[in-house]
């Protein structure tokens, strides 16, 4: 007879009981014969997935602890069982990260600046290995993948270390007179361990860019580099534990699985770059721990171009700001809105502008990027059913080439206007104005980018306030994402959160409020205190609205005052 670890006799009283634990005994030994992985792994247990830390509590308490007896009487004690259950690769590395952040080696701001310079080293030493492989997954050539990557992240270490002293000290608030000699400030602190979910058309820049704040916050963080760009994961894999303390920034490749894994562990802050739709598994994943959550996300950035700018100008920066790393860039210009009468003398002027930056054959350029993969390629060429093509549209699945494209004359309802586009397609659709520009813009998600090209403020300043979108920019496209002093994020369906800079180091902090109080003047407080009469109610609606009118010396005048009323008042209480 097989020994189940529990008591016979008891199962022969106790027939409901004696089942429970012979099936559990059964299931034990049948999870015991399956992979690491897959016993790390949540199971399904009445309708729900359980976390692999709540999988455990739920069968201790089931089969290795009390279980309760029908009919009320009472709770029988079983023998504890082994149900040790192996941790997943990323439950032992957000462990790990965890447990080295409780060392608190993350938080000296001497640590955290030598973490930064080690980091800016690797732009220095390993350039080549980091070019190689964005030309191998993107197609770029070195002098680009520094313009578009790492020059801009090595400014943002330079401008981090320089910094950081200022951002972490202690921020002095504004009091009022019943707290006028206390000490009152915010104090930034980190977060704890935050997850940061990078993505595969600027794989360097969105994936380093907010661990620069992770690090400058006094975080851990772990960085999960995406597996669309393979040969770059792999090389960011490699020389980030080189550089870097490896518990405390640890790096996780993989896909889906490994990514969906992650997600199950418990983070302080998670911090994603990509599309709206996994945006929205993101923060599902999030609101079962509370997790707070930045999302870079994209959307259809358009671009306005007025009849009353100069249209070569204008014509020529949106081509660069849309065929920059062939289309594939959050915040490039999704599509053209202009009047009718402007259409043709546009696409003149943006082929003129392709043939300057990309030759006549953009094909052999070695500043024009490629596709990222097949599946991107097939999905974009699908949008190009039902437009009409004015320039470009020749395209090499083998090689994941589309040549800079212009559509003319496109409808809202066609194929190119229901997603964002992420590829070098420019559609331009007329408008009888800016009227109906706004209204157009407005009929669509918030868009993470706004562009318009015009000579008259009036029109800008219109399009400014009767919009809305993660960032702005008149006269130009993409720049404002190099300036570190202006917040970089989404609005609605675009994202949420922001981060470059100083708002990095906001954004993975907490911001808390401090208020220290010496143990005296305890007079001053007495309005505060039961008995709540007429008076005391005057005093404080007085120091609470009327005070706030008052200037410097207004207020020192009334400290004064509070002092002596609070001299008075102990010198009754001592009597």
């Amino acid at each position: 007879m097989f020994d189940y670890g529990c008591n016979i006799g008891l199962f022969i009283d106790k027939p409901i009981v004696w089942l429970q634990n012979v099936c559990s005994s059964v299931l034990r030994r049948a999870l015991a014969k399956t992979s690491p992985r897959l016993r790390a792994r949540s199971w399904p247990l009445r309708g729900r997935n359980l976390t692999g830390e709540e999988d455990c509590h739920r069968r201790s308490s089931l089969h290795c602890g009390s279980s309760r007896l029908p009919d009320g009487q009472g709770t029988q004690r079983l023998p504890p069982q082994n149900n040790t259950v192996r941790m997943s690769r990323e439950q032992q590395t957000v462990a790990r990260a965890r447990k080295a952040f409780n060392t608190g080696r993350s938080k000296p701001l001497e640590y955290r600046i030598l973490q930064l310079k080690n980091l800016k080293r690797l732009f220095y030493e390993k350039q080549k290995m980091i070019s190689d492989a964005i030309k191998k997954d993107l197609n770029k050539s070195e002098e680009v993948t520094q313009l578009h990557e790492t020059l801009g992240i090595e400014s943002e270490i330079d401008l981090t270390i320089k910094k950081l002293k200022d951002w972490a000290a202690p921020r002095p608030v504004e009091k009022n007179l019943l707290t006028m000699s206390d000490t009152v400030y915010v104090h930034p602190e980190p977060l704890g361990v935050v997850l940061i979910i990078g993505a595969w058309n600027y794989p360097w820049a969105v994936t380093i860019g907010p661990l620069i704040g992770a690090i400058a916050a006094g975080n851990a963080a772990v960085v999960k580099p995406s597996e669309v760009c393979v040969n770059t994961a792999k090389v960011m894999e490699d020389l980030l534990p080189l550089y870097i303390d490896k518990e405390l920034y640890p790096v996780v490749t993989g896909g889906v699985p490994e990514t969906q894994e992650l997600l199950r562990q418990r983070f302080d802050h998670i911090f994603y770059t990509g599309n709206s739709m996994v945006g929205k598994l993101i923060m599902e994943a999030a609101a079962k721990n509370l997790t707070p959550v930045t999302l870079e996300l994209g959307g259809k950035s358009p671009c306005y171009i007025d009849k009353n700018c100069d249209i070569t100008i204008a014509c020529r920066r949106t081509a660069w700001g849309k065929f920059t790393n062939c289309g594939q860039t959050c915040i490039a210009p999704d599509y053209i809105l202009c009047e009718p009468g402007m259409q043709d003398r546009i696409i003149e002027e943006i082929k003129k502008a392709i043939k300057e930056f990309y030759t006549d054959n953009p094909k052999t350029c070695t500043d024009y990027g490629r596709i990222i993969n097949q599946r991107h390629f097939k999905r974009i060429m699908n949008m190009l059913d039902d437009s009409t093509i004015a320039a470009g549209g020749e395209n090499d699945e083998a090689n994941c080439f589309i040549a800079p494209t212009v559509l003319r004359d496109v409808k809202p309802e066609a194929k190119v206007m229901q997603e964002e586009i992420f590829g070098p397609l420019l559609p331009i659709i007329t408008v009888s104005g800016v009227d109906e520009a706004i209204e157009f813009i407005n009929k669509g998600e918030k868009p993470l980018a706004l562009y318009v090209f015009s000579s008259n403020n009036k029109v800008i300043d219109r399009i400014r306030d009767e919009t809305s979108s993660g960032g702005f920019v008149a006269n130009d496209c993409l720049v404002h994402y190099s300036i570190s002093s202006l917040p970089f994020g989404g609005v609605g369906n675009s994202g949420m959160g922001c981060y470059h800079g100083k708002f990095s180091f906001d954004q993975l902090s907490h911001l808390r409020g401090c208020l220290i109080k010496k143990l005296n003047m305890e007079g001053v407080n007495n309005v505060r205190y039961p008995p709540h009469t007429p008076k005391k109610l005057s005093w404080v609606r007085f120091i609470l609205l009327k005070s706030s009118n008052l200037g410097w010396m207004g207020r020192m005048v009334m400290v004064a005052m509070l002092v002596v009323v609070a001299a008075v008042a102990l010198q009754r209480y001592l009597q």
